[in-house]
């Protein structure tokens, strides 16, 4: 089927920029043109609180090191403007006629990798595990999965339904369309460490086998249900289907197959800047040395197959001054950037999930190559390691004082939801809502002024 069908003309523009409050009660229904709608998307998420937190989230460094290096906040910010970036790139290649009625407007791609990491929580992807273990019995606990759920229903422009974007804006910042339950009933795996007796010494806590599932949760079910209802059944279920891994003993977690269009753009954006920017961070602070790039990278047979730049990209890199190395960082992006193009996927009748956008195997080789750099001599060593310990068992600490303690240690409004709460399950889920919305100074305060005796006031603020 051609994309240019008039079967899927954009004359049912409002269906994608309906809201899931419209849905709900269609007299709230407005006439707003989708630029309007996008853009106030945007606006949402710019100044909601869940965004405003991100200066306080790390991306890979601890905050007291420097004021330079990246949060999750100026990292969101960076993935908006490389997106928006792709999306200026794709509407002038050749082929764009084939979908440039579908590309996302400035606004809506803005509006989608501004909140893409909306549902981090404190400590990175160190908090992100710790509050899975928590909640394994309980539904889980993924940075997206919680990112939706901001949007659908704990942020603050509704009473009961969250940031209340459009369907499209949701549907973009969706990354696994797949309930955890139904992941974990596939995951062989993950099932034995579920069947493992809990951790009384958080402490001595393994945190490698409780890397969460790639998922959404329960709670949001109806949610997902209203973002895919224009599509068919057909595409429906086939961009729900997931994956079991190739290797049944290996520990890769099932997981989902597809992303929508927009979603794809918004992933490339946010694999060039974790790739390269956060590679300039560790530049900057040399962690890295010039020698173990030369050996590790512009000596790797993949970099030496494609050869993306030569060696005065390394001079500037590490040049020592901040000018040539942003000037590297810059023409790095641009290179990727500028092959970006898009395919069709022939499972799907729908241009939203037909069409993905993708890097050529040679700049994406080259792209997973500097991601891996970055892993293996930043992220796994043993400093930043320690300080993702240090804040696992912040975070694991303070879920299991606040649950067993909520009517003395909860402020007002949580300690409500959580009276409120009808089951076990949803008790837990207010204490993980809670602590994942807090930044990283936020838990270590309250963690001080829970355990440690010298710390704290009747005067701090919960």
């Amino acid at each position: 089927m051609a994309m240019g069908d008039a079967t899927f003309s954009q004359d049912d523009a409002c269906i994608w920029v309906e809201k899931y409050t419209e849905m709900l009660d269609p007299a709230r229904k407005s006439a707003r043109p989708p630029h309007m709608a996008y853009q106030r998307d945007r606006a949402r998420v710019i100044h909601s609180a869940s965004f405003r937190r991100l200066q306080s989230k790390t991306q890979i460094f601890g905050l007291n090191e420097s004021d330079f290096f990246r949060t999750r906040l100026t990292h969101s910010m960076e993935v908006a403007q490389i997106g928006s970036g792709i999306v200026e790139h794709l509407a002038l290649r050749e082929e764009a006629d084939h979908y440039q009625a579908w590309l996302p407007s400035p606004y809506l791609i803005e509006a989608i990798c501004l909140a893409h990491d909306l549902g981090h929580p404190p400590f990175g992807h160190g908090g992100e595990v710790a509050l899975n273990y928590m909640m394994r019995h309980h539904g889980g606990f993924e940075g997206n999965a919680q990112t939706l759920r901001i949007l659908a229903y704990l942020g603050e422009y509704t009473p009961k339904n969250g940031l209340d974007l459009t369907r499209r804006a949701t549907l973009g910042v969706m990354k696994y369309p797949a309930i955890y339950e139904d992941l974990v009933a596939l995951d062989t795996g993950y099932q034995a460490c579920l069947n493992l007796p809990p951790v009384t010494d958080f402490k001595t806590w393994n945190m490698k086998p409780w890397h969460p599932p790639k998922c959404l949760y329960q709670e949001e079910a109806s949610v997902v249900d209203w973002l895919l209802s224009p599509f068919s059944e057909q595409d429906r279920a086939v961009f729900l289907a997931i994956k079991p891994p190739i290797d049944p003993t290996s520990k890769q977690r099932v997981r989902t197959q597809f992303k929508a269009f927009d979603t794809t753009i918004m992933e490339l954006a946010d694999d060039i800047a974790y790739g390269i920017h956060d590679l300039e961070d560790a530049v900057a602070m040399k962690m890295v040395t010039r020698d173990l790039w030369q050996v590790e990278v512009m000596a790797h047979p993949h970099f030496i197959a494609h050869r993306l730049w030569d060696n005065t990209m390394t001079d500037r890199l590490f040049s020592g001054s901040s000018k040539q190395r942003k000037h590297a960082v810059s023409k790095m992006v641009g290179i990727m950037v500028e092959e970006i193009f898009v395919i069709e996927r022939d499972q799907f009748a729908h241009p939203l999930l037909r069409y993905q956008a993708c890097l050529p195997t040679a700049q994406a080789q080259v792209l997973e190559l500097l991601k891996q750099f970055v892993f293996k001599n930043v992220i796994t060593i043993p400093e930043v390691k320690g300080m993702e310990y240090k804040g696992q068992l912040i975070v694991m600490t303070l879920f299991e004082a606040l649950e067993a303690n909520a009517d003395r240690l909860l402020p007002a409004n949580t300690l409500a939801k959580f009276n409120q709460a009808e089951s076990e399950r949803a008790r837990k889920r207010v204490i993980c809502d809670y602590i994942a919305g807090m930044t990283n100074n936020y838990a270590s305060k309250l963690y001080e002024k829970f355990f440690l005796p010298k710390q704290g006031s009747v005067f701090d603020r919960i």
